[in-house]
């Protein structure tokens, strides 16, 4: 008899899962694992059972402070962790990751596979508060077992954590280039011509991706290029997040014809064919999606050199990376790729083949069955 094969999958909200995740969860059931998914349900619970996994709500918040809320979220999963006994558990976000791996170790187990999918709003901007030094003694604590797996999307937050004590010689430590990007979705695309150069920005609206920063550059833009170009705005208003943008703020900014937000969109591949440009100042990121997919349809891209964002353009070959933060050299930039289509062209080319090289998410998959695989054996 052929002993079962639990994946135990925990995030904090649901649609994360799905935007980020089910590609890799949906392989693994495809290779004989039964796949559990622990998260906040939003509304997207049934999508994921729908794909053949079983489904467990948890109020998890990514921005909650109250002690005794979250000791009640960390007693409802440490009693799920004991009851479910999964052969492995993949921890995905930061408080699954503190809790979980946490709940590891004091339930002994071994086959711990934690995502560090960027290091999110308290590691940016050089934040060294109390929330801060909180998060790094919380990892210190749970990444002190000795056999656990640490999957990280770029060399920036690897190198943050083990300088901090955190990461230790005793992790197995993995490399991925973010979730990856379905090429057969996400296919090359030539620029459709059109009366005004298309930009995108596509994210959730929180000031850490920079959105201040393209505010002041699009109103920068606006007298000269106005009847050139266009901006569209795509994402949400993550009132979760504490970094998040007001509705106000977005409504003051759009122009007719010029600014325009789309809100939460769910063809992103119409969009990335009908634009132009991809712009993304982000602050500090993991492996963003939203750039993985502009190389995947062979756009040019502009982005800041902060983790994660430089990782996915080479300079002067598929896009430009600015400093983060600033606003001229953000403008200059694109200025650069609004005045010149056959570098548009090109640089789209090189993203194409830079998605084939690098962001397959074939390859990531992969790499997942592999390392769950690793700890059946």
């Amino acid at each position: 008899m052929t002993k079962r094969k639990i994946l135990l999958m925990v995030v904090n909200v649901d649609w994360f899962f799905i935007s980020h995740r089910l590609g890799i969860a949906k392989n693994a059931i495809a290779k004989g694992w039964e796949v559990i998914v622990i998260a906040k349900d939003t509304g997207k619970a049934q999508e994921i059972r729908d794909n053949g996994m079983q489904f467990i709500n948890i109020p998890l918040t990514r921005s909650g402070t109250n002690p005794f809320k979250e000791f009640f979220i960390f007693l409802k999963l440490f009693k799920l962790y004991k009851q479910i006994k999964p052969t492995v558990v993949h921890q995905i976000t930061m408080k699954p990751v503190l809790y979980g791996s946490i709940i590891a170790r004091i339930l002994q187990m071994k086959a711990i596979v934690n995502a560090i999918s960027g290091l999110g709003y308290n590691f940016t901007n050089n934040n060294k508060g109390i929330v801060h030094y909180g998060i790094k003694m919380l990892f210190k604590i749970g990444f002190s077992q000795n056999k656990s797996t640490l999957i990280f999307q770029n060399e920036d937050d690897y190198s943050e954590l083990e300088k901090a004590g955190i990461v230790k010689s005793h992790h197995k430590i993995y490399f991925m280039k973010g979730v990856g990007v379905n090429l057969e979705k996400f296919k090359y695309f030539k620029e459709v011509k059109k009366s005004k150069v298309v930009i995108l920005f596509a994210a959730r609206l929180l000031w850490n991706k920079g959105i201040k920063e393209l505010k002041q550059a699009t109103d920068a833009l606006k007298e000269d290029y106005k009847h050139k170009i266009s901006f569209v705005l795509c994402g949400i208003i993550d009132e979760d997040s504490k970094d998040a943008v007001s509705i106000e703020y977005i409504r003051e900014w759009e122009c007719k014809e010029y600014v325009t937000w789309l809100g939460h969109q769910t063809d992103m591949v119409a969009l990335f064919k009908q634009c132009d440009i991809v712009v993304f100042p982000s602050y500090r990121e993991g492996m963003p999606k939203t750039l993985l997919e502009a190389c995947a349809v062979g756009r040019p891209i502009v982005t800041t050199n902060a983790h994660g964002c430089k990782d996915c353009v080479e300079e002067g070959k598929n896009g430009y990376k600015v400093p983060v933060k600033t606003v001229n050299e953000l403008k200059e930039a694109l200025i650069k790729l609004i005045e010149c289509p056959r570098d548009r062209t090109q640089m789209g080319m090189y993203s194409r083949q830079k998605a084939k090289r690098e962001f397959d998410e074939q390859d990531v998959f992969q790499k997942h069955i592999e390392i769950y695989n690793s700890f059946v054996q």
